[in-house]
């Protein structure tokens, strides 16, 4: 992973999914990835939140490289996955997606060893942009 970005986590989001994740009997490499991105995290209360930054329950537009396609998915926690257009936090593009700003690129180990690159394009929807600080 990239040193270059700064990710962004607020606390309320750090502490739900670290909650969830030592809740785990063993975490699997996707999910130690995401943990080493956590413990790197700059951690802002949901308030100081900048509204360019992918939190829990965004709507974000993002690429792959090498593809003009741009996908549009809701980060969430695992329990909430409810249809195709929700991405799970667990999911390799769900712990790639999370504490992005709107123009920053990650290379993200995705199933099977491949890394890939993601762009974040625009957040359609940012929880704390909107004031939902207690989700």
């Amino acid at each position: 992973m990239s040193q270059l970005n700064t990710i962004v986590v607020s606390t309320r989001d750090m502490d739900r999914i670290s909650q969830l994740m030592d809740n785990l009997a063993t975490l699997s490499p996707e999910l130690e990835k995401l943990e080493e991105e956590l413990d790197r995290a700059t951690v802002l209360e949901p308030a100081e939140m900048p509204d360019n930054v992918v939190t829990m329950n965004s709507t974000v537009r993002f690429k792959f490289s090498g593809s003009d396609e741009v996908m549009e998915k809701t980060l969430v926690y695992p329990n909430d996955v409810k249809s195709s257009a929700d991405v799970s936090i667990f999911a390799p593009v769900g712990s790639a997606l999370l504490g992005l700003a709107v123009g920053q690129q990650l290379a993200w180990p995705m199933p099977g060893g491949t890394l890939k690159t993601l762009e974040i394009i625009d957040i359609v929807y940012q929880p704390e942009r909107a004031g939902e600080f207690h989700r």
